[in-house]
């Protein structure tokens, strides 16, 4: 049974978010980008799936002021555009993970030592 992805520590800075999870693996993820990804209705709409926001509207400073758990599934964060109402799950966050081994698995080139 493959677990579910679960936070230890989540750290916020002026340009990123850092999750730091249970399994040891490390993701950083750009503020800016992250924001870009938010899954809530006002950014994605809802039957398609098609993305509503336009990045242009997204200034290239925002930052994540605060984080609040969703239960034991999911992060939402306050940014500093005042947006709030997204709430990315744990799987989500963990599908999105910008390293270097998590985006060759998603193109399909596992590597020889699997998730760091």
């Amino acid at each position: 049974m493959v677990s579910k992805p679960e936070p230890s520590s989540i750290t916020l800075d002026a340009t990123s978010v850092t999750i730091m999870w249970k399994d040891g693996h490390r993701s950083v993820y750009s503020a800016r980008q992250l924001r870009l990804l938010c899954p809530c209705a006002q950014c994605v709409e809802e039957w398609t799936g098609r993305a509503l926001l336009n990045p242009m509207t997204v200034q290239d400073g925002i930052y994540a002021v605060e984080y609040m758990p969703i239960g034991q599934y999911a992060v939402q964060f306050l940014w500093s555009d005042a947006h709030y109402t997204g709430i990315y799950t744990h799987q989500f966050l963990r599908d999105v993970c910008p390293c270097e081994v998590c985006s060759l698995e998603r193109e399909g080139n596992p590597t020889k030592e699997g998730k760091a």
